[in-house]
C-alpha cells in the first residue's frame, strides 16, 4: 500500500508557538471525532482553500485550518476519553492564551462576532538570509527567531471588525505601535521578537496576525508579489481533491522545507543523496471532518511539479480481505510488494530517519536464509499481497491463553520462480536450523509444515490457489484460512464501518481492531501519548490509490469510543461548557 515514509522532524526551539500549534493540530489528527461531508461539486477552485492561502507565503513549513463553529467543538467533546479531551484543552487553552487571552481579547466577546468560519495558522521557514543553526550546545538552545508564526482570522462582519482594529485594548504591559508598510497600516506591541504582537488588516477582509513584526511584512510581500500557498505546485488541484464541505480541520506539510530544516539539525542530518530524493516531493495535505462514529481524513500526498520522477498508476487490490476471516485482528494490503519496495528503497536508502534500512533488511535476509532479497523473492512478488494478525483461539478465550498467527499472502506474477525460491527456504530450515519439512495435505490442497528441533509447528507454508502463496508463522491458523472461510474479514461490522471504501479501485487497505489488539498484544511505544489515544479508539482503516502519475490519494477513518460523561469544567464559572476555540478561560 502506497502509504507516505516521509517523516521530518522540526527543529526544536524554546518558542511556545511552534509546540502549541503542532502538538494541537498532531492531537486533531489523530483522536478528533467527525460527520461526514460529500464531496463539494462544481464550486470555484478558491473555496476549496484554507483561509489565507492567498497571504501565507510559499516556505511555510506547516499550516493547519480550524473551524471556528461551536457545534463542531461540541462533536469532538462527544468522543474519547477524559484523558484524551484534557489533553487536547489543554493545548488548545495554550494557543488561545498565546494569541489572545494575553492580550486582553476574549474570542466570545471580542472575536467570534466578526470572525468567518475558520482559522488558519502557519509556521514559516527561518529567512533564507539567516543562519538556520548557530553555533551552540543544543538544540534547545536554538534561537527562538528562527521560526515564526502567521495566523489569518477571514472578516465576517467588517463594520466590527473595524471597531476592534482601529481601537485596540489597552495592553497589560507596553505599548501598541502603528506603522505602515507597502501601503497598509500595521499594529504591533513593542516586546520582543516571538513575545510580542503585529497585526494588519488586508483589503478589510482578512485579519492577519503574526508574532513579530518582520514576520507581518513577509506576509504582505508574499501577498502583494503572489508567492503564497494558493500559487505553489500543485497545492490548490491537489487541495481540491479533498476539499470537504464545512470541514473540522485541514492541513499542509511542505516536505521539501521541512526537509532542508531537519538536515540542518546535526544530530539529524540528512545526507545528500536522501535530501535530493525528498526535493521530488512537495506536499502533503489532508482534510479532517466529524462523523458520528469517529474521525475522517482525506490525505494526499503529490510531487514536485518540477521533478523527473513519476508515479505509476496501479490500483489492484482489493481481493485480500475476502480471503482472511472475520476475526482478524490487523490487516495490510497492497497492490505490488515489488514496486512498494523499489519505492521505499528510493526514499530511504541512506536516510537515519528511515523505521528499517533498506541495505539492513536485504543484509538480515541472506544472512539468515542464504536469499537474496531482490533476486529470490521479491521477483516474483509482483502482484498483491497482505500481511495479517489472526487469533487462533475462539473470540472469548481468554488473554493468558490468547495465541496468533502472522500470515503473509502474495499473488506470484512467476509461479515457477516461487517454487523455486520456496524449495531454497525450505533446504536451509532443514540444513541450518534442523527443522523438519513435512508434506502435508489440508483439503486437498499441499502445504509444507516447519517442524522446530523440539516438535514445535513453527510455520507453515503453500498456495491458496493457481498463483497466491501463503507462509503462516506462530500459532496455528490454517484452519482458518484453508480452505477459503465463508465468514471473511471483508464481511465484518467493523471492518465496513472503519475501512474506507470512496477509493476504488485502490492501492491498499489498513485495518486495525484496536480494542481487541491492545486486549491481548503489548504494542510497542511508537508515537507520544500513544496509550492515551489508542485508548480512547475501537479501529483504524486507511485506503490508499494512486490518482494520477504525480499524486497519491489516502482515506483515513478513526472509529472512535463515546466520552458522554466526560465534562471538562469551565474555568470561569461551574458549568459544562463544549471544550472550543471559542471557549474563555
Amino acid at each position: 500500500m502506497a502509504l507516505p515514509i516521509v517523516s521530518i522532524p522540526m527543529k526544536k526551539t524554546k518558542k511556545p508557538s511552534l509546540v502549541l500549534t503542532l502538538s494541537a493540530a498532531g492531537l486533531l489528527i489523530a483522536v478528533g471525532s467527525t460527520a461526514y461531508w460529500l464531496l463539494t461539486q462544481g464550486q470555484p477552485l478558491w473555496r476549496d482553500l484554507p483561509a489565507g492561502a492567498n497571504i501565507i507565503p510559499q516556505d511555510a513549513v506547516f499550516a493547519v485550518s480550524l473551524t471556528t463553529d461551536p457545534k463542531q467543538w461540541q462533536k469532538l467533546h462527544e468522543f474519547g476519553t477524559k484523558e484524551t479531551q484534557a489533553e487536547l484543552e489543554k493545548n488548545l487553552v495554550q494557543l488561545r492564551d498565546r494569541f489572545l487571552t494575553s492580550n486582553g481579547y476574549d474570542f466570545e466577546k471580542d472575536i467570534q462576532p466578526w470572525v468567518g468560519d475558520e482559522v488558519t495558522l502557519a509556521i514559516l521557514a527561518p529567512e533564507p538570509s539567516k543562519p538556520q543553526i548557530k553555533p551552540v550546545a543544543s538544540n534547545q538552545d536554538v534561537a527562538s527567531n528562527d521560526q515564526s508564526m502567521v495566523m489569518v482570522l477571514p472578516v465576517k462582519n467588517p463594520e466590527i471588525a473595524k471597531s476592534i482594529w482601529t481601537q485596540p485594548k489597552a495592553l497589560k504591559q507596553g505599548k501598541w505601535i502603528s506603522r505602515t508598510y507597502q501601503g497598509l497600516d500595521i499594529k504591533q506591541t513593542d516586546g520582543q521578537a516571538g513575545e510580542s504582537l503585529s497585526a494588519t488588516l488586508i483589503d478589510g477582509h482578512l485579519l492577519v496576525i503574526t508574532d513579530n513584526a518582520k514576520t507581518t511584512e513577509r506576509a504582505i510581500d508574499a501577498y502583494k508579489s503572489k508567492a503564497t500557498l494558493a500559487t505553489t505546485g500543485g497545492f490548490a488541484e491537489n487541495i481540491s481533491k479533498i476539499a470537504s464541505y464545512h470541514p473540522f480541520a485541514q492541513f499542509y506539510i511542505n516536505v521539501p522545507t521541512a526537509a532542508k530544516i531537519a538536515t540542518a539539525s546535526p544530530n539529524r542530518h540528512l545526507p545528500a543523496q536522501v535530501l535530493a530524493q525528498l526535493q521530488n516531493n512537495q506536499g502533503l495535505a489532508g482534510t479532517i471532518t466529524l462523523e458520528p462514529e469517529g474521525i475522517s481524513l482525506k490525505g494526499v500526498s503529490w510531487l514536485n511539479p518540477n521533478s523527473q520522477r513519476v508515479l505509476t498508476v496501479e490500483n489492484q487490490a482489493g481481493k485480500m480481505q475476502n480471503r482472511l476471516p472475520a476475526e482478524t485482528l490487523m490487516m495490510l494490503s497492497g497492490g505490488n510488494l515489488q514496486r512498494l519496495w523499489g519505492d521505499y528503497v528510493l526514499t530511504s536508502q541512506g536516510n537515519p530517519l528511515s523505521p528499517i534500512a533498506p541495505e539492513q533488511l536485504r543484509s538480515g535476509v541472506k544472512s539468515l536464509t542464504n536469499l537474496d532479497l531482490d533476486q529470490d523473492l521479491l521477483s516474483w512478488m509482483k502482484g498483491e499481497f497482505s500481511v495479517s494478525v489472526i487469533p487462533s483461539n475462539p473470540k472469548d478465550g481468554s488473554p493468558e491463553d490468547f495465541r496468533a498467527g502472522l500470515v503473509f499472502m502474495v499473488q506470484a506474477s512467476d509461479r515457477k520462480l516461487a517454487e523455486a525460491s520456496l524449495q531454497k527456504l525450505d533446504d536451509v530450515m532443514k540444513n541450518q536450523y534442523q527443522f523438519q519439512i513435512q508434506p502435508r495435505t489440508v483439503a486437498g490442497q499441499p502445504v509444507v509444515n516447519w517442524i522446530a528441533p523440539f516438535g514445535t509447528l513453527t510455520a507453515t507454508h503453500g498456495w491458496l490457489d493457481q498463483d497466491t502463496a501463503f507462509l503462516s508463522l506462530g500459532a496455528p491458523v490454517m484452519d482458518k484460512i484453508f480452505p477459503k472461510p465463508n465468514n471473511t474479514l471483508a464481511s465484518t461490522v467493523p471492518f465496513q464501518q472503519t475501512v474506507p471504501t470512496e477509493l476504488n479501485p485502490n492501492n491498499g487497505q489498513f485495518f486495525l481492531d484496536v480494542e481487541r489488539t491492545m486486549k491481548n498484544f503489548p504494542i510497542p511505544p511508537l508515537f507520544p501519548n500513544q496509550k492515551t489515544l489508542l485508548a480512547a479508539t475501537r479501529s483504524i482503516g486507511v485506503t490508499a490509490a494512486v490518482s494520477d502519475n504525480r499524486s497519491t490519494r489516502y482515506d483515513i477513518f478513526f472509529a472512535l469510543k463515546k466520552a458522554n460523561d466526560s465534562v471538562i469544567p469551565n474555568k470561569s464559572n461551574n458549568a459544562a461548557p463544549t471544550p472550543n476555540i471559542t471557549q474563555s478561560p
